[in-house]
């Protein structure tokens, strides 16, 4: 089993951006998605139900600090947030981790990213 990277020392080094006492938000360099990043539990969690309620609320709290820092340093027209909850939904990462995407009109990959988070079928709701 691969070690987790949110739980190196050396990438929180090189990736934290801001951090409260128990959450940090990482950015890695990107070209395509400037400015987006993630905002993790500093303890290892694979999911949200395992966070506790002081880091649940450290990272809505942190999530305010963050919508700030990427205002400022990329001046986004909105945000997309948002999870994946379980292996079915994508995860890669098996550490619990909040997506901050900014949005700009002219982004280069818009469409993927709108695309990808619409279900492809409705077979659950009868359609």
């Amino acid at each position: 089993m691969n070690a987790c990277p949110f739980c190196d020392p050396e990438t929180l080094e090189i990736e934290t951006m801001l951090e409260n006492r128990f959450c940090r938000f990482l950015q890695q360099p990107d070209k395509v998605l400037s400015g987006a990043g993630v905002i993790i539990p500093k303890r290892h969690c694979e999911t949200r139900h395992e966070m506790d309620f002081d880091e649940w609320d450290a990272m809505q709290e942190l999530l305010n600090q963050v919508k700030a820092f990427i205002t400022t340093s990329h001046k986004p027209l909105g945000y997309t947030i948002g999870w994946n909850c379980g292996a079915v939904s994508g995860v890669v990462i098996h550490h619990v981790h909040m997506h901050v995407i900014p949005r700009l009109t002219n982004e280069p990959i818009k469409e993927q990213i709108q695309f990808s988070l619409k279900p492809t079928t409705a077979d659950r709701f009868g359609n």
